[in-house]
């Protein structure tokens, strides 16, 4: 099931969110980049109470760390668990924290490759039909850049890599949810990995690119 919706998130969720349900969410973050439809600079304080609004209880949420202490404090709540992902940029920032939020992830449901698979004891698991380590807290996946295979016309495209990861390591029959769906990588990997997808974006454009991709 995939339903997707082209309007403000605080106004639709309050009538389409299903109770067995996980907000997976790239949010705008509030830094004062240029969107289509929506503002990028908040006061600080909307900001963390739009986003307390429309998180909910279960949540996962991909966000600089000093933005994610912040939402913990706002709240006064720490996440279960903390994921940092990591990439090689031509900015100050070189990393994001994706926050778990009253649910558990399980990082044996996704495989990653031995870091040493000449070590004996790795070898014997390969051969045995072993298809690699448990996936780890620490991610290094490269942004979507303007030359990315997977590049649309979403000036902040989150890697396709990065939401498998999230979904992959997620309980099952839940409805992922995500309330700032942009470029619909959220999604896409809810399609890929057969899971149930409610996503919601403002930006007439952006939906239209998610729609097509999703």
């Amino acid at each position: 099931m995939t339903k997707l919706y082209n309007g403000d998130c605080r106004a639709i969720i309050k009538d389409i969110k299903p109770e067995n349900c996980i907000v997976v969410t790239d949010p705008p973050f509030n830094v004062g980049y240029h969107y289509n439809s929506y503002s990028d600079n908040m006061a600080e304080t909307d900001y963390y109470k739009m986003l307390d609004e429309v998180l909910g209880g279960q949540f996962v949420i991909i966000h600089y760390p000093e933005s994610i202490y912040k939402l913990a404090i706002h709240k006064r709540q720490a996440p279960e668990k903390v994921v940092s992902w990591v990439y090689n940029s031509n900015t100050g920032k070189q990393h994001r924290d994706i926050a778990f939020f009253n649910i558990k992830p399980d990082f044996s449901k996704v495989r990653q490759p031995y870091k040493n698979p000449d070590d004996k004891r790795i070898a014997e698991r390969i051969r045995g039909g072993a298809e690699g380590a448990k996936l780890y807290d620490w991610w290094e996946i490269n942004q979507v850049k303007n030359v990315s295979k997977e590049k649309t016309e979403h000036p902040c495209q989150m890697p396709l890599e990065v939401m498998m990861n999230i979904i992959g390591i997620l309980p099952e029959g839940y409805t992922i949810l995500d309330p700032f769906m942009g470029s619909g990588t959220t999604g896409e990997a809810c399609r890929l990995l057969e899971r149930d997808f409610i996503g919601i974006e403002l930006d007439e454009k952006y939906f239209k690119i998610a729609k097509n991709r999703i």
